[in-house]
C-alpha cells in the first residue's frame, strides 16, 4: 500500500489514519498552512506548526489544535511525520510522512525565493512529492522582489504627489504582510481593510515586525490620510468600501498580473507581479532538490506540467483536489 492515498475527503495516510489538508471533515487533520482552501473547519483534531496556529485559531475559532516545531518528528500510528518550511506564508509547511523506509512529502503551497517574512523553503529528500503547480507554465518567471517593491513605492509616491490614494489589492494572509514588510512607510500613511488588519494584529502578537497601519472604519477621516497606501483583499476592490477612496489609483499584487489582459479585466490601473507561489523555475528547482522519482501535481496547469515532468523522466500523475492556489476571486480573504 502507498504511504499516501487520494480520497474524496483529501490526502490520506493509512498507516497513521490521518489526512493532510482535508477538504471534508475528518478525525485527524494535519494542516500545511492557514489559507482557507487548506485549513477548513469541521475536523475533530488539528496539527500544525507553532507559527501557523495563531492565524488558524483566528480564522477557525475554538478548534482542538496541537502544534509542532519545524523538523520535530512525531509518531502517529505506524507513520513518522515532520513539518518543514514551505516559504509560502509565515508558518507554512511541507509535511514529510515516512512508513517502512519510504518517504512522501506533501508540499502544500510553496515558493523557493526567500521573501524575508516567511520561513525560507527547505527541500526535503523523498521518494514521492505532492506538488502544486499554480503557475506551472514557462511564461511565469518572477522578478526579484526588491525590484517589484521599488515599483510599488514609486507608484505610491507618484499617486501621493498627485493627491490620489493608492488602493492595492493583496491577500489578507501572507501577501499583505509581505508588502507591509517591504514598502517604504516614509512615503505616507498606510490604511487597511478589516480583513488585512485582523491578520496583521495576529502576526504582530507573534512578534512579526510590521509598520504602523490604521484600519479603515466608518469613522475614519479619509481627508486626514490623503495620499495613503490602502491595502485590501482583491475581492474588496469592486465594492462600495473601495469607492470611498477618491481620487484613487488601483493596483493588484499577484502572480496572475504576468498574464496580459488579467489586470484589464480586474479593472486595475497597475498590476504588480508578486506571488507567494513558485514560478516555473521554482517548481522545477524544488522538485529536483527533493530527488523524488514520483511526483503528483495538483491545482494549476496540471496537464502541461505533468507532461513536462514526464518528458524529464519522472513518473508524474495529476491529483484532483479542492485546493485553489492563488486565485483573484480570493476565497481565503474572509477575516
Amino acid at each position: 500500500m502507498p504511504v499516501l492515498t487520494f480520497t474524496e475527503r483529501g490526502i490520506y495516510c493509512p498507516a497513521g489514519d490521518f489526512h493532510i489538508d482535508p477538504w471534508a471533515p475528518v478525525d485527524r487533520a494535519l494542516i500545511t498552512h492557514g489559507h482557507a482552501d487548506h485549513a477548513r473547519p469541521g475536523h475533530a483534531h488539528y496539527l500544525a506548526t507553532e507559527a501557523a496556529a495563531p492565524v488558524m485559531r483566528h480564522r477557525l475559532g475554538a478548534i482542538d489544535l496541537e502544534t509542532v516545531r519545524y523538523g520535530e518528528t512525531r509518531r502517529i500510528g505506524e507513520a513518522s511525520i515532520s513539518f518543514h518550511p514551505a516559504g509560502h506564508v509565515p508558518g507554512s509547511a511541507q509535511i514529510r510522512v515516512e512508513h517502512r523506509g519510504e518517504v512522501w512529502v506533501v508540499s502544500g503551497d510553496y515558493k523557493i525565493a526567500d521573501d524575508g517574512l516567511s520561513e525560507p523553503f527547505a527541500p526535503v529528500p523523498c521518494h514521492a512529492f505532492v506538488s502544486e503547480c499554480t503557475f506551472g507554465l514557462p511564461i511565469f518567471k518572477w522578478a526579484d522582489q526588491r525590484a517589484v517593491l521599488a515599483d510599488i513605492n514609486a507608484w505610491w509616491a507618484e499617486n501621493r504627489d498627485a493627491g490620489r490614494f493608492s488602493l492595492l489589492g493583496a491577500y489578507a494572509l501572507g501577501k499583505a504582510q509581505r508588502l507591509l514588510a517591504g514598502v517604504d512607510p516614509g512615503i505616507g500613511p498606510i490604511l487597511t481593510h478589516g480583513a488585512v488588519e485582523a491578520t496583521c494584529a495576529v502576526m504582530r502578537v507573534q512578534g512579526i515586525a510590521l509598520p504602523d497601519t490604521r484600519q479603515v472604519t466608518q469613522e475614519t477621516d479619509l481627508k486626514a490620510h490623503a495620499g495613503a497606501l490602502v491595502l485590501a483583499p482583491p475581492s474588496a476592490l469592486s465594492t462600495p468600501w473601495a469607492r470611498r477612496f477618491r481620487p484613487a489609483a488601483t493596483g493588484i499584487a499577484s502572480g496572475w498580473m504576468a498574464l496580459r489582459g488579467v489586470r484589464r479585466r480586474r479593472g486595475a490601473d497597475r498590476g504588480f507581479v508578486l506571488s507567494d507561489h513558485a514560478d516555473w523555475r521554482g517548481l522545477n528547482d524544488a522538485i529536483r532538490a527533493t530527488g523524488a522519482e514520483k511526483v503528483f501535481v495538483t491545482h494549476g496547469y496540471t496537464s502541461v506540467f505533468r507532461r513536462w515532468l514526464a518528458e524529464q523522466g519522472l513518473d508524474a500523475e495529476i491529483v484532483r483536489t479542492a485546493f485553489e492556489g492563488e486565485s483573484l476571486e480570493a476565497a481565503e480573504d474572509a477575516p
